[in-house]
């Protein structure tokens, strides 16, 4: 044999020094869902292991995520049903749940990257991501509710907002408005190719924001389609997106890979709901290593292409030291 491509496997330093892709701490982004009041924690049935928490508790898990090497998190409001409307006024609620913690996360943890969703679906009591009427979705008045969302995020604090509505020309108008109001400096990661994916099932149930009637397929991306995906992200780079994100991401690899080809800007991906759910009730159910599959999943999507990737693991990881700080 010439050659025996075994030599380069032959231990664990061989194989790390050749390793081509690596995973640490600052490619990973955590989500976190916050509740109101003090003091409170609520399991979520659906998401073994993740929780919903009021501020200070969140305050105290940054904390140690800062010191485990964390740079960045994203944050998402589960918010009362009584507060709940048509037109998902909460949304700009000035002393709302999500304005008080960008407040509090800021105050304390300055330097951490801190990103919010701007979407309707917390807030709305039809559970739906725009101004639903007559059935369908309102894009353009939807669009005018975000631009104020994002603008109020800015004002409390937030280094990027992403909206993850999937409304055309949301993008635009975001960053028209936040340079208006001299707010040039706070970011957009949009979720471009989000996709009308069966796995989002426990976040929905995080968030108690399940649509009340319909789906989201009138907004969301044909699961068969890539070349969709590659013009929503190409619309979104030109109307002034930071960032570009694909969700789900395990069974959209394909996306993001090409997505990467096509664009120059960071590519960030979301593990989701389900894709965590799966693997864990698999390790519980002695189908597969926990540990291993997390690993091989994150390694998977970052081979793909992925610059960044938000996942639910990212705190269990970060705390056993399984990668790199």
């Amino acid at each position: 044999m010439i050659r025996r491509g075994r030599i380069l496997r032959k231990n664990n330093n061989i194989r790390d020094m050749i390793s081509e892709n690596q995973l640490s701490m600052k490619d990973m982004i955590q989500p976190l869902f916050i509740i109101d009041g003090k003091n409170k924690r609520e399991k979520i049935d659906s998401m073994e292991g993740i929780e919903r928490k009021t501020i200070d508790l969140q305050l105290k898990d940054i904390e140690n995520l800062v010191s485990l090497g964390l740079r960045s998190v994203i944050i998402f409001p589960s918010i009362d049903e009584r507060k709940k409307t048509k037109k998902a006024n909460e949304a700009l609620n000035p002393k709302g749940l999500i304005p008080k913690a960008i407040k509090e996360i800021k105050k304390n943890f300055p330097e951490l990257v801190l990103i919010t969703d701007i979407a309707l679906d917390p807030y709305n009591s039809d559970g739906h991501d725009g101004i639903l009427k007559d059935g369908k979705i309102l894009n353009d008045k939807t669009v005018e509710i975000l631009v104020k969302q994002a603008v109020l995020h800015a004002k409390c604090g937030a280094d990027f907002v992403a909206p993850s509505d999937m409304m055309d020309g949301r993008v635009y108008e975001i960053r028209k408005k936040l340079d208006d109001e001299k707010f040039n400096y706070v970011g957009i990661i949009s979720y471009s190719a989000k996709y009308a994916s069966s796995l989002y099932g426990p976040f929905r149930d995080a968030l108690n924001s399940t649509p009340k009637t319909g789906d989201k397929k009138s907004y969301q991306i044909n699961p068969a389609n890539c070349n969709e995906a590659i013009k929503e992200v190409l619309d979104d780079e030109i109307e002034g997106a930071d960032m570009v994100m694909i969700k789900p991401a395990i069974f959209y690899l394909d996306i993001i890979t090409k997505v990467k080809s096509e664009t120059y800007l960071p590519v960030v991906a979301y593990q989701v709901s389900g894709e965590y759910s799966m693997i864990k009730n698999a390790s519980k159910n002695k189908i597969l290593d926990l540990d291993s599959a997390i690993i091989e999943s994150l390694l998977s999507i970052k081979r793909s292409g992925a610059d960044l990737i938000i996942s639910y693991f990212t705190q269990y990881i970060a705390q056993k030291k399984i990668i790199n700080p």
